[in-house]
C-alpha cells in the first residue's frame, strides 16, 4: 500500500466520492445540458489514488463549474486553488475533511483572479502558499488599492508565499510534485500542477473545457503556446480550472477542442483587425462558427476581440 494510498484510506472508506463516468458524454459546460441536476453540485470526483477534483458553480448567469484539484499524502493536503468566495471555498475544505483527516499544508494560486482566490481566508491559518510573482503583485497591488480606496481588501498573498517564475518540485509523503509555468497565458502568472507519478495536469485556467475563450487579462498568442506545451507533456488527465472532469480519453480531445477554440478565436479577430473593422464594431461581425455555441460566448467574444486587437497593435502590455 502506497503512503498516499494510507493516508486516505480512513477518507474513503467513509465517503462514497464520484467516479468519472465511463458512458459517452454530452460535450458542453452546461450541467443541465450534460443532463445533470443543480443540487448534482458542488460534488467531489476521484479521479486517481487520492487525487481528486472538486466542482462548484461558478457565479454568475451562465451554470459551469469551477474546478479544484487536491492531492492527498501522509505529509498533508495539496489543494491548487480555491473557489470565489469564502463560503464556497469552506465547502472544498469541509469536502476534502470528508475525504481525509490529513490537514492541508499547501495551496498553489494557479490563477490569480478572484473566482479562484476571493476564497482563500477559508483555508486554514499557516498553510504554504506557492504562486507565481507576477500574480502575487496583481493581488498585492489590488488589496493595496482597495484598502485606500475604503473597499472590503480581499485576499493578499502572505508575504512568505513562496514564488514560482518557472518550475518548482516538491515532494510530500513521497511523492512528487511540480509547480509549472507554461507561459502567460489566460493571466500573466497562470501556475499548472504536474504530477508525474499519475500524468495527471491541473491547467486552472490555461484549459477551459467548453467555456468560450475569456481574454480580460489574457495574452492571446502566448496562450496558444503554453497550451502547446501542455499537450506535448502527454498526459493521461487533462483538468480544467473550468468546465466538468473528464475522464482520461475525453480529457484529451477536449483541450486539443479548446486549442482549437482559441486558435479559431484568435484567427476571426485577427480578420477582422486586418479589415480595419473598428473594434467597437467588430463584435457584432464576428462569425464563431461552431464555438458560438459554448459558455460564455456572447460575453467574452467582445473582450476577446479587444484583446487581441491590443496584441496585434501593440498596445497589449
Amino acid at each position: 500500500m502506497s503512503k498516499r494510498f494510507a493516508a486516505g484510506a480512513v477518507g474513503a472508506a467513509c465517503l462514497s466520492t464520484i467516479l468519472l463516468a465511463q458512458p459517452p458524454v454530452v460535450r458542453t459546460a452546461d450541467p443541465i445540458k450534460r443532463g445533470m441536476q443543480l443540487t448534482d453540485f458542488p460534488r467531489t470526483i476521484n479521479i486517481a489514488d487520492n487525487v481528486y477534483t472538486y466542482e462548484d458553480f461558478h457565479a454568475g448567469p451562465e451554470k459551469f463549474t469551477t474546478t479544484n484539484l487536491f492531492v492527498v499524502t501522509s505529509d498533508g493536503v495539496l489543494v491548487a486553488d480555491g473557489q470565489g468566495s469564502a463560503a464556497e471555498t469552506k465547502g472544498l475544505v469541509e469536502a476534502i475533511r470528508k475525504v481525509t483527516p490529513k490537514p492541508i499544508t499547501t495551496v498553489v494560486i494557479a490563477s490569480d483572479h478572484g473566482d479562484h482566490t476571493a476564497g482563500n481566508a477559508s483555508f486554514p491559518a499557516g498553510v504554504r502558499y506557492i504562486i507565481h510573482p507576477t500574480s502575487k503583485a496583481i493581488l498585492d497591488a489590488s488589496a493595496e488599492a482597495a484598502a485606500k480606496a475604503g473597499r472590503a481588501s480581499g485576499w493578499k498573498p502572505p508575504a512568505d508565499a513562496e514564488l514560482v517564475a518557472d518550475k518548482k518540485t516538491i515532494t510530500m509523503g513521497g511523492e512528487e510534485m511540480q509547480i509549472l509555468f507554461l507561459g502567460r497565458s489566460h493571466t500573466g502568472g497562470d501556475l499548472a500542477v504536474w504530477l508525474p507519478r499519475e500524468k495527471i495536469l491541473f491547467l486552472s485556467e490555461i484549459y477551459l473545457n467548453r467555456v468560450f475563450p475569456a481574454m480580460r487579462s489574457a495574452y492571446p498568442s502566448e496562450w496558444l503556446k503554453a497550451l502547446d506545451r501542455a499537450e506535448a507533456m502527454n498526459a493521461a488527465i487533462y483538468v480544467a480550472g473550468h468546465g466538468f472532469t473528464e475522464s482520461g480519453a475525453v480529457s484529451q480531445e477536449e483541450i486539443r477542442n479548446y486549442h482549437k477554440a482559441m486558435t479559431a478565436v484568435i484567427a476571426e479577430a485577427t480578420r477582422l483587425y486586418k479589415a480595419g473593422v473598428p473594434v467597437d464594431q467588430a463584435a457584432t461581425q464576428a462569425n464563431w462558427g461552431e464555438y458560438a455555441s459554448w459558455t460564455l460566448a456572447s460575453s467574452q467574444g467582445p473582450i476577446a476581440i479587444r484583446k487581441v486587437y491590443e496584441e496585434l497593435s501593440g498596445r497589449l502590455k
